[in-house]
């Protein structure tokens, strides 16, 4: 029951009884109720901001959980990518150098996934950036051994045909030069008989009469058969496969049909003076993937270590080409 309020009037000199309006009611019930409204307001921001609750605190305990979990699992991906450079650096400095294979390039070896929206889904969160950094390094690593698993796919077929690799390198010298004195000009910068400059020669003179047999100096196939009086003359060209090829030029007389399979040490053709030539001599070159290499690299199944470096030591000295 609500209490009655009196207060004396000081017009009548009386004790009246104090009547409340319906609006002064109204204006105080206001006023009472935006009060608490305030000062609830007020609590609930200095609990939001100031005191956790029992369910934040067990929130708040498993951020700080996978943040040291997300630690550690970068730490265990920095050691898998380690493994994963180790095998990348013998892949290509020992195992493709083994089977005379080109290494992969960086670019591939490198390249990560895709899409600039890849990460999109994991963006917007106060820890992003940890989840997307982690999941990048472990996109990397993935690309990383697919390309890895590839490679050594193709290593593997390559120890399978290793015999045949062995068979179809170049690895001896094209005529017979057990002194090692036939050889009239080297691979290099050369000068020209004819025009007297110098030019870049892409193979090795060996001087030999006409008539001197040729060899292949590793198993192929003849793939190309030219007649000319111009330039190399008479040429035969072998392909080895695993991207080698040799050239014999200046022949004399083929030995040999287009298309035919040669092996090591099988007669192709003859010694000649043909084309431009200024005596009687083999022009020989070895072609890897279409460039021209130094052949005496390839003629290690018929030198000794010795000879080797006496080629070495007299292809430094000027001379001049027979073609």
């Amino acid at each position: 029951m609500a209490k009655v309020r009196y207060h004396f009037n000081t017009q009548s000199l009386k004790i009246e009884k104090v009547k409340v309006t319906f609006k002064q009611r109204f204006l105080r019930f206001l006023s009472v109720f935006f009060t608490g409204l305030v000062f609830a307001a007020l609590v609930l921001v200095l609990a939001y901001n100031f005191i956790d609750s029992p369910k934040e605190r067990i929130l708040r305990r498993e951020i700080e959980q996978y943040k040291l979990q997300y630690s550690i699992l970068n730490d265990r991906l920095d050691k898998v990518q380690a493994v994963v450079t180790d095998l990348r650096e013998r892949d290509d400095n020992i195992y493709r150098v083994i089977f005379e294979s080109e290494p992969i390039p960086a670019s591939v070896r490198e390249a990560g996934y895709g899409g600039v929206d890849r990460y999109a889904r994991l963006e917007g969160f106060k820890n992003s950036e940890i989840i997307i950094n982690t999941t990048k390094k472990l996109d990397l690593i993935t690309s990383q051994l697919y390309v890895q698993s590839k490679s050594f796919d193709e290593v593997f077929s390559l120890a399978k045909r290793k015999e045949e690799l062995l068979a179809s390198i170049p690895a001896i010298q094209p005529v017979a030069n057990k002194d090692l004195r036939r050889i009239g000009s080297y691979f290099g910068y050369r000068t020209d008989p004819f025009y007297k400059v110098t030019k870049f020669h892409e193979g090795i003179d060996f001087t030999a009469p006409v008539g001197t047999d040729i060899y292949a100096t590793g198993d192929g196939k003849v793939v190309n058969i030219e007649f000319s009086r111009r330039g190399y003359g008479n040429l035969v060209e072998i392909d080895h496969g695993f991207g080698y090829r040799t050239v014999y030029a200046h022949l004399s007389k083929m030995n040999v049909k287009m298309g035919q399979k040669v092996s090591r040490g099988e007669v192709i053709g003859f010694v000649g003076n043909t084309g431009k030539s200024t005596a009687p001599h083999l022009h020989y070159e070895v072609r890897k993937n279409g460039k021209a290499v130094d052949p005496i690299n390839f003629f290690f199944n018929d030198i000794t270590p010795e000879e080797y470096a006496a080629m070495i030591e007299l292809s430094q000295r000027p001379s001049q080409t027979l073609d």
